[in-house]
């Protein structure tokens, strides 16, 4: 993981994994960011009544190398920040005000998931995946319709690609799969059963490992290859995996169009095929 650049979206996106320790340090700087960073790493910990090594581990846990990055990083946004279009949603909100909200929220994580966005990863991911005999995707629950997606629109590049929605066939497919080969997993948390038992398969085979995931630490970002991040906070109303799908949807996006781009005639060629077969079903 690359040298994170924007603190306040870090703390937000990861937060409900955070530790008691370490939601207690995300509320300090969340309440006051202003007020941090004229602050000593000494006094914060005294201030919080944790170790400096808390503090300093903490840093880290957000991608940062040490304090002094974190607040380097942390006075940027305080000196220009960013708009804040994130309102919670309440009981008594009427109908347009409950619409308006889930717009902004989606807006929201969408504008912080391109604030972390590593153009370096995501130009990886488009060599690895050019160079790549085949594409192969995986995902379950909700992750499963983003995997869906993703082969949806690959499969217009021309390029051999696949996709199962069983768990089991795609621990079988995974099996299948030879080194050189690409997997495109998409986990919004990186650690549930059925991804660890596809990552297990996925490592033997020595196959390269796309991610699609939260900007939190997990087995998933641990083990992969190459990790394209996204960020989205959770409300009373909307989990963070379900307002991170809007994010996940267009990470893949930019890396279709991307591959297109990188295609050429090749691309073009296999979409225009695709256009013609798809156009019989057109009355």
């Amino acid at each position: 993981m690359k040298e994170q650049q924007f603190a306040l979206a870090a703390i937000r996106g990861s937060y409900q994994r955070f530790s008691d320790k370490e939601k207690k340090i995300a509320d300090y700087v969340l309440n006051d960011p202003k007020n941090i960073i004229h602050l000593t790493i000494n006094q914060i910990a005294d201030e919080l009544g944790l170790a400096e090594s808390t503090i300093f581990r903490f840093c880290q846990r957000i991608g940062f190398k040490g304090f002094q990055a974190f607040k380097i990083s942390l006075a940027a946004e305080v000196v220009a920040p960013l708009k804040d279009i994130h309102e919670q949603i309440e009981e008594g909100d009427s109908v347009r005000s409950v619409t308006e909200k889930v717009f902004r929220s989606n807006i929201n994580t969408l504008e912080e998931t391109l604030q972390i966005v590593d153009a370096a990863a995501m130009e990886r991911a488009v060599q690895a995946i050019m160079k790549a005999r085949k594409t192969e995707f995986f995902g379950s629950g909700g992750s499963a319709m983003i995997a869906m997606d993703g082969y949806h629109k690959f499969i217009r590049l021309g390029l051999l690609v696949s996709m199962n929605l069983d768990s089991h066939m795609q621990l079988m497919a995974a099996s299948q799969l030879q080194k050189g080969d690409v997997a495109i997993v998409i986990s919004h948390s990186g650690s549930t059963t059925d991804v660890l038992d596809i990552l297990r398969v996925l490592k033997e085979k020595d196959v390269t490992i796309i991610c699609v995931t939260n900007f939190a630490k997990s087995p998933l970002s641990k083990d992969a290859d190459i990790a394209l991040y996204t960020i989205s906070e959770e409300t009373d109303f909307r989990s963070e995996a379900l307002s991170s799908r809007i994010a996940q949807l267009s990470l893949i996006d930019a890396l279709y169009t991307n591959l297109m781009i990188a295609r050429g005639d090749e691309g073009k060629s296999a979409l225009q095929d695709m256009r013609e077969a798809i156009s019989q079903k057109r009355l």
